[in-house]
């Protein structure tokens, strides 16, 4: 038989054995590998129509080796992309290879007298084919979802800043693997301008400390939501590096999603604020620079001041509210405080330590006497503006 009439002969065995040879390499996949057996039925059966495309892919590739990278890629063109979300890389090489142990396995069945030889180096050629292929395949769906997470990303971080939380974001957020749990919220520059390259490697970087955790770059603001069970204060100093100079704020403690997008407008909101505070800690926390926040019109900031610092010394009665007033508007002197509610010194004294206890601010301390003096203000334009309504 000449070269070419056993090639064709080859090829007719071949073309008739196709069907045979991918129930054997199913069969042969379940048999080998637990990951394959606990697939969902419409899985398995994409692995299935992969091993029956790459039979039909070889056939094709020995009929005519020089569209051999045409038939490799049509393998996997035969099942949807969502194979790649489900069946790994590492797991697709494991069934090109079973499928061509298979093939190779009953070579000689289908081999004309003389080619056995021959069609095994054709089924070792077209094997590496395939590998790479799978590669491609792979590379091309991790571009794209990468792609795709990026942008979910940007939409969400954006919808947490502008505070839009609808019904889509949480399903949006757990895709980017987000989940309701302590979450970290800080917020900062950039080191000045960032390019594409610049900013994925920032994202890198804040994500060896803080997996998982969803990085927005608005212009030079750089916004981290991190989610960690474990010590916020020894993440706050991993990340820290990544920002650039100026101020960096600390969102309040945030759990559920809502609570996150507070978090974060009061972050966001405290960036701006700060400079007007020149001794700002850095990080400094967001509810530390409420008086400043009021000042750049964060009327959420004014509720929280008034609600926190002035409304719980109103609402505890006795002389605590009179005593805080008296004190802030004598200049903060306790000797001239005193003498205008015609009591002791000590009495003052002892009447703002009880507010601190109260309220954690001690009027005593420059910075927090500022705090509670903003805070009375409000208060009282709120308190007067009711009266008249």
């Amino acid at each position: 038989m000449s070269q070419s009439a056993a090639r064709s002969e080859t090829l007719r065995r071949l073309r008739a054995a196709t069907g045979r040879l991918a129930t054997a390499a199913l069969r042969r996949l379940d048999a080998d590998y637990p990951w394959f057996r606990h697939l969902p039925a419409q899985e398995r059966s994409w692995v299935g129509t992969v091993a029956q495309a790459g039979i039909s892919s070889f056939v094709a590739w020995y009929a005519d080796p020089q569209h051999s990278h045409r038939s490799a890629t049509e393998v996997f063109a035969a099942a949807p992309p969502e194979l790649t979300r489900s069946v790994s890389l590492q797991h697709t090489l494991s069934i090109v290879r079973t499928v061509v142990e298979v093939v190779e396995n009953h070579s000689d069945e289908f081999a004309s007298p003389g080619s056995e030889q021959e069609v095994r180096e054709a089924i070792l050629l077209f094997s590496r084919e395939i590998a790479f292929s799978a590669a491609e395949v792979y590379a091309r769906a991790a571009e794209t979802r990468g792609a795709w997470d990026a942008r979910l990303e940007a939409l969400v971080v954006d919808a947490l800043v502008r505070g839009e939380v609808d019904d889509d974001l949480p399903s949006r957020a757990a895709a980017l693997g987000w989940k309701p749990g302590p979450t970290l919220v800080l917020v900062g520059l950039t080191d000045g301008a960032l390019g594409e390259v610049q900013s994925a490697e920032l994202r890198r970087v804040i994500r060896r400390s803080a997996p998982g955790a969803l990085v927005g770059i608005h212009g030079e603001d750089l916004i981290v939501i991190a989610r960690s069970d474990d010590s916020h204060e020894e993440l706050v100093q991993h990340i820290m590096g990544t920002f650039g100079p100026g101020p960096i704020v600390r969102g309040p403690k945030a759990v559920t999603l809502i609570e996150v997008a507070r978090s974060t407008r009061a972050a966001v909101a405290g960036v701006i604020a700060a400079p007007a505070w020149s001794m700002a800690p850095r990080p400094a926390g967001a509810d530390d620079l409420l008086p400043e926040r009021v000042l750049v019109g964060d009327t959420a900031a004014r509720e929280r001041l008034v609600a926190i610092a002035y409304d719980p010394i109103v609402q505890a009665g006795g002389s605590l509210s009179e005593t805080v007033a008296t004190y802030l508007d004598c200049g903060r002197s306790l000797e001239t405080a005193a003498r205008t509610m015609f009591v002791h010194p000590n009495t003052v004294r002892y009447r703002l330590k009880k507010v601190a206890e109260l309220t954690g601010w001690d009027v005593l301390a420059h910075r927090d006497a500022h705090v509670l003096e903003m805070a009375f203000a409000l208060g009282r334009l709120r308190d007067t503006s009711r009266e008249t309504l």
